[in-house]
């Protein structure tokens, strides 16, 4: 790339640090040494391709400037975790709504195929999801209990169970990401096209609205989250294809890093669902507008947290380094 190209790239970025560190403009520190990588990571880029250059003086004057000010002023907050649930992570999530975006429409896409092929080839369902269970289903649909597999444990072993089992695939979702994504993705297709084979089953029992009340109390945070994971693995890829201005081995580091911080987002979530499958779903006698209740304020704070609330602290940020550049030093 050339210098000039490299630094039209750049530059409203570097300017943007650069009034931060002159104007004293309060922002997590976590979020101050991300910068403070960036910015040494183009410096290096710039000393191996344009050394001795205005660029380079440039560069290091503002890392010098960036490194005096992070290790002077940075204490670790009591809160962390707390501000790493409030502000970092949807922080970052901002950064990578596309990622979100793309494992979203790969599982919409293959619970349409699940449901397409359960449509058309007879024993798919079985296949998918196992002749056990299949029939344990259809027995208690002859019961008149189409749900009673909600009910065949204990509350906490249930709760307990699937917690843990919905962690793993996350995690599956999230390592897998390390085969260029595509392994990611890979998870993504398998659950979308259980979804749709699954839920196509009952509607050829008749029992679709049944079941959906029913599976989506805890289903609609459990799937939304085993979806971000899919985001969190595809970071993972997306640091490994394309290193930007980072050398490919920072870019990977900065990928895994970012994805694990996404990952662990989803443990509150998993917990939250794994209790609703546990203590709530076996409830199948509840009326329809509590479930309706329960399904819209789970999506609800699924949709908040990881899509409204970035856009909102990226937009006060914004604002607020606007309103500093605009104010006479």
């Amino acid at each position: 790339m050339r210098e000039a190209a490299f630094v039209k790239q750049n530059k409203d970025k570097w300017l943007t640090f650069e009034s931060v560190l002159s104007n004293n403009i309060t922002i997590q520190p976590d979020h101050l040494s991300n910068l403070y990588i960036e910015v040494t990571d183009h410096l290096s880029y710039a000393k191996t391709f344009y050394p001795n250059s205005n660029t380079v003086l440039y560069l290091n004057d503002l890392a010098s400037k960036a490194h005096q000010k992070i290790y002077k002023t940075k204490k670790e907050p009591k809160n962390r975790l707390i501000t790493f649930f409030t502000r970092e992570c949807p922080q970052l999530f901002k950064q990578h709504h596309r990622e979100l975006l793309i494992a979203f429409l790969v599982f919409s896409l293959f619970v349409i195929v699940g449901a397409f092929s359960a449509a058309n080839e007879g024993d798919f369902v079985r296949a998918f999801l196992g002749d056990g269970y299949v029939n344990m289903t259809l027995d208690n649909i002859e019961k008149g209990d189409p749900m009673g597999v909600y009910k065949e444990q204990g509350e906490f072993n249930m709760f307990l169970g699937i917690t843990l089992n919905n962690i793993k695939v996350a995690l599956f979702a999230f390592a897998y990401g390390i085969l260029l994504g595509i392994g990611s993705l890979y998870i993504m297709m398998q659950n979308g096209i259980m979804l749709g084979s699954f839920q196509y089953f009952f509607f050829e029992q008749g029992l679709l609205w049944e079941s959906a009340r029913t599976i989506w109390i805890h289903g609609t945070i459990e799937i939304s989250v085993v979806i971000v994971a899919g985001c969190s693995g595809l970071v993972v890829g997306n640091g490994m294809l394309f290193p930007g201005t980072y050398t490919r081995l920072e870019s990977f580091k900065r990928g895994i890093k970012n994805g694990l911080k996404i990952l662990m987002s989803t443990i509150p979530f998993f917990i939250i669902a794994g209790f609703l499958e546990g203590f709530v779903t076996r409830h199948t006698e509840m009326p329809d507008w509590l479930a309706l209740l329960i399904i819209s304020a789970s999506l609800g704070l699924i949709i908040f947290y990881y899509v409204i609330y970035p856009i909102q602290l990226y937009k006060k940020e914004t604002l607020q380094l606007n309103q500093t550049n605009h104010t006479p030093i």
